[in-house]
């Protein structure tokens, strides 16, 4: 009998909700893998447009609104296992968030774009899901203020001269913080059009202080319709070298 083989779908291979970890396959769904955590109430704290695989994530240092107080997937990751451009498999890290052993390859293939090889499987420290969440309106000149104070939000995105801010925890917290902060109440749904326009916009520079047509004020970015340009230091192109030098 005769037939075509297919490859097994990406896989969710570990999840250990006391631990706050997961391991998933380089082309596991982020939201397949929000999902699976939903029902345990646990999420990975990353949201970037669109729905990328994990090893996109990492490849390609993916981020949404939630960067500014979870940072990006170099700050979740906890171990990696990878292919090296010449067939080689390396590990690092591992699945105990305290893990520090060997050298840290999560951090050197985030943003790599693939050149440094591909990402097998990943480990991925998690949170729990928040109690609740709200998000208000406030005019961009209270930045200074909000980021001086004892607010702690999840997100703060700046469109059109208005700040869009997401407070997250406990009902009571949230409660408390959207009174300090006051503002206009928003929808939930703004934040899904602000993925969707991070997605129209292909540059992602250091926020100067300049307007530009999406702002993430904490981390200091600023994603502008300017072409992105493909640029690499010395130092990474010489680890390109010794990753792909075959012996």
């Amino acid at each position: 009998m005769s037939g075509s083989s297919t490859a097994a779908p990406p896989r969710l291979l570990e999840h250990e909700p006391g631990d706050l970890t997961a391991i998933a396959e380089g082309g596991f769904r982020l939201s397949a893998l929000q999902a699976a955590l939903a029902v345990h109430g646990q999420r990975l704290s990353l949201d970037p447009p669109g729905d990328p695989t994990l090893g996109e994530c990492l490849l390609e240092n993916l981020s949404g609104p939630l960067r500014h107080r979870y940072g990006r997937m170099r700050d979740l990751v906890i171990g990696v296992s990878v292919v090296l451009p010449d067939g080689t498999r390396a590990s690092s890290g591992g699945k105990v968030v305290k893990n520090v052993a060997g050298y840290d390859l999560g951090k050197l293939f985030c943003g790599s774009r693939g050149r440094f090889g591909s990402v097998e499987r990943i480990a991925v420290r998690l949170h729990p899901l928040p109690a609740a969440a709200r998000t208000v309106v406030l005019d961009a000149a209270r930045w200074p203020e909000l980021h001086r104070s004892q607010v702690v939000p999840s997100a703060v995105d700046l469109v059109d001269g208005h700040l869009h801010v997401l407070v997250e925890g406990s009902e009571r917290s949230v409660a408390a913080q959207i009174e300090t902060v006051g503002g206009e109440e928003a929808r939930p749904e703004q934040w899904d059009e602000i993925r969707a326009l991070q997605a129209t916009l292909p540059s992602c520079a250091r926020w100067d202080g300049e307007g530009a047509p999406l702002v993430r004020p904490g981390p200091r970015l600023a994603y502008t319709n300017e072409p992105r340009e493909e640029t690499w230091s010395p130092l990474a192109e010489r680890v390109v070298e010794a990753l792909c030098k075959k012996s």
